[in-house]
């Protein structure tokens, strides 16, 4: 394997390999006429017992000693003072199932709290992929992966889920430059109780990935100021992610439904589609509704929105009403 494959599969950065070799003599044992390191199997196996040690807490130059020694790291292997980090094991331990190899890498990086090398994880997979891709095949399944693993294991692993999240979110806001808007644009919320937004930031970035005017919100919008945002942006559709049941109100998309802007006799009232498991057990959409079911669905739907809102043959969208509210202080504005 070359570097690039093993790091990527052990989930660290190429840096960390050659810095391993450099302090602790874990190298490759073979280089092409090029010089390129190349890791045979043996190499791989050495380095994946030397991840799991560290894992588990063991300092590094000790567990390279172990990988090398042929010593098979088991669970008694403990860091100097006889404990272990509460709760935590191997990435193995996460219910992961069949998914690519870079989610698993990604994974190890996450239970071993290697924020370097999730940030280098995540921008690979994003860069290589694109958004759509990387989100369902690579990000989405360790999220939930760690959701699981934490659901079961008491307090263990939220703060693997609380880095990965983070480092998540950071790289889908910094992977894509927001395009101009010259038509009106998708609004992306979370319902008014809704605390997880990382859906709707990948929804966000695939979007802005293909120029499309686009405005998020986040997490936990309240129902007025959305209501607002939509009379002032008159936007073509308004996204409403429902992560659980108990966010997925029904009254916020039939009080959106029932906005309108627009000179008189060409009035205009929003598009709400709601998205995200929440909406499942809730009652059917109003008219004027629909729901988004995935990524990659709900991205070709908004496209083809998006297609018909720009046609020039399209009568031009009203131009929304102004703030209704002069006065920012009232909803809290300083």
């Amino acid at each position: 394997m070359t570097t690039g494959a093993l790091a990527r599969r052990l989930g660290v950065a190429p840096t960390t390999l050659r810095t391993w070799e450099r302090r602790y003599g874990i190298g490759p044992s073979h280089r092409d006429q090029g010089r390129h390191r190349r890791w045979s199997p043996t190499d791989v196996a050495r380095l994946e017992d030397m991840c799991r040690l560290t894992a588990r807490g063991v300092a590094p130059s000790e567990a390279a000693r172990l990988a090398l020694s042929g010593t098979r790291p088991s669970k008694s292997v403990a860091p100097p003072g006889g404990s272990r980090p509460r709760g935590i094991g191997s990435f193995r331990d996460l219910p992961l199932g069949q998914v690519w190899p870079e989610s698993r890498g990604l994974a190890r990086a996450a239970v071993r709290l290697d924020s370097a090398a999730v940030q280098a994880q995540l921008r690979s997979a994003i860069d290589t992929y694109g958004v759509v891709v990387a989100w369902e095949q690579i990000i989405a399944p360790t999220l939930h992966a760690v959701g699981r693993k934490w659901a079961t294991a008491d307090a263990s692993y939220v703060e693997v889920e609380h880095l990965l999240s983070w480092h998540v979110s950071t790289t889908l806001r910094s992977t894509v430059t927001v395009p101009g808007d010259e038509f009106p644009p998708i609004l992306l919320a979370c319902m008014p109780d809704e605390q997880h937004s990382l859906p709707i930031e990948a929804l966000w970035a695939a979007l802005v990935e293909r120029g499309l005017p686009t405005r998020i919100f986040g997490a936990a919008v309240p129902a007025e100021a959305l209501q607002s945002a939509v009379r002032r942006i008159g936007p073509c559709a308004v996204v409403l992610w429902s992560q659980s049941r108990h966010t997925a109100d029904v009254g916020v998309v039939r009080a959106l439904l029932a906005l309108e802007w627009g000179m008189r006799g060409a009035r205009s009232h929003p598009l709400a589609l709601p998205a995200g498991p929440g909406w499942e057990s809730a009652p059917s959409e109003q008219p004027g509704a629909g729901r988004l079911t995935g990524l990659a669905s709900g991205l070709a739907l908004l496209e083809s929105l998006f297609r018909t809102v720009r046609t020039p043959t399209s009568t031009p969208p009203p131009t929304p009403d102004p703030d209704p509210d002069p006065d920012p202080t009232r909803h809290g504005a300083t």
